[in-house]
């Protein structure tokens, strides 16, 4: 017999509820975990570094410590500062033509049978070449500074925006567009009220990973062919063998990436929040069960 069959309607209610606050309370619990797992795994791997430096006496030249890196911070926040503005602004600049070309061409080659078999190996093949390679090549044309920096983060982040958009598009049911063809839709009426909003969750999955290889990007030209950004000071610094600011760098670099991802996701889930409605349901039905 069930523990419960004794109990009055009354006291089944009671206990039931008392489950079902239990379980909100380990719902919220688990919610502020998930909050500071983050915090906490990176405050560990900054621990372990730190310890393991110290522990086998790595000299500061071949792998500074954390410590180390906090005080290069401090004493060239300035310089810090103000190149890892101009890698910001340069990134964003490249990243936002990305957004605007990759989108237009994503929603032509996906709604375009003929554009996507005839475009799709082209597209390949320029993302394969190597963009460090192109990057002498954007010299000779537009000269050393801004200009160079903003198109490679332009082109290495142009691609999975593209990609992802296309097969948002593309994979459309057929049925679907047999339904809507029948009901008078138009091929544009089509994409606009389906064939996007299928497409948002691809897209913005794309610009995710988009913003964090256009910081990839944007440093690749400006270690090779600029006057100013981080990749400019991280060059600087290793030819004086400071090698806790070039550290100091990367991690300015991945505080600034880090941040870009944190917004994109910010904005995908208040987008696009119907597409994690799956997720939701995991969350929300232990709540609701007995």
């Amino acid at each position: 017999m069930p523990p419960d069959a004794t109990l009055t309607p009354t006291r089944k209610g009671e206990a039931n509820a008392r489950r079902v606050d239990a379980m909100i309370a380990a719902a919220r619990r688990r919610r502020r975990l998930q909050r500071l797992l983050p915090w906490l795994i990176i405050l560990g791997s900054f621990l372990v570094w730190e310890l393991g430096v110290h522990a086998f006496q790595v000299p500061a030249f071949v792998l500074p410590a954390p410590s180390n890196i906090a005080a290069s911070m401090v004493k060239w926040w300035w310089p810090l500062l103000d190149n890892a503005w101009q890698t910001l602004m340069t990134t964003l600049i490249g990243f936002a033509l990305a957004i605007v070309f990759g989108l237009a061409l994503g929603i032509a080659i996906g709604s375009s049978t003929l554009l996507y078999h005839g475009l799709y190996p082209l597209l390949i093949g320029f993302n394969s070449v190597p963009k460090v390679a192109v990057v002498p090549i954007l010299v000779i044309w537009f000269g050393i500074g801004t200009v160079p920096a903003v198109i490679t983060a332009f082109l290495i982040s142009f691609f999975p925006i593209v990609v992802n958009v296309a097969t948002g598009i593309a994979t459309v049911e057929p049925e679907l567009r047999d339904v809507l063809r029948a009901l008078g839709a138009r091929p544009t009426d089509i994409i606009r009220k389906v064939g996007l909003p299928r497409a948002m969750p691809y897209f913005f999955a794309s610009l995710k990973i988009a913003i964090t290889v256009a910081f990839v990007g944007s440093i690749m030209a400006e270690t090779v062919a600029a006057n100013k950004g981080i990749g400019h000071l991280m060059i600087l610094a290793s030819s004086r063998f400071d090698v806790p600011l070039v550290f100091a760098g990367l991690i300015v670099t991945a505080i600034m990436g880090m941040a870009m991802y944190a917004l994109a996701a910010i904005i995908e889930e208040r987008t696009t929040g119907w597409a994690m409605r799956g997720q939701a349901d995991q969350q929300v039905t232990p709540l609701t069960a007995g």
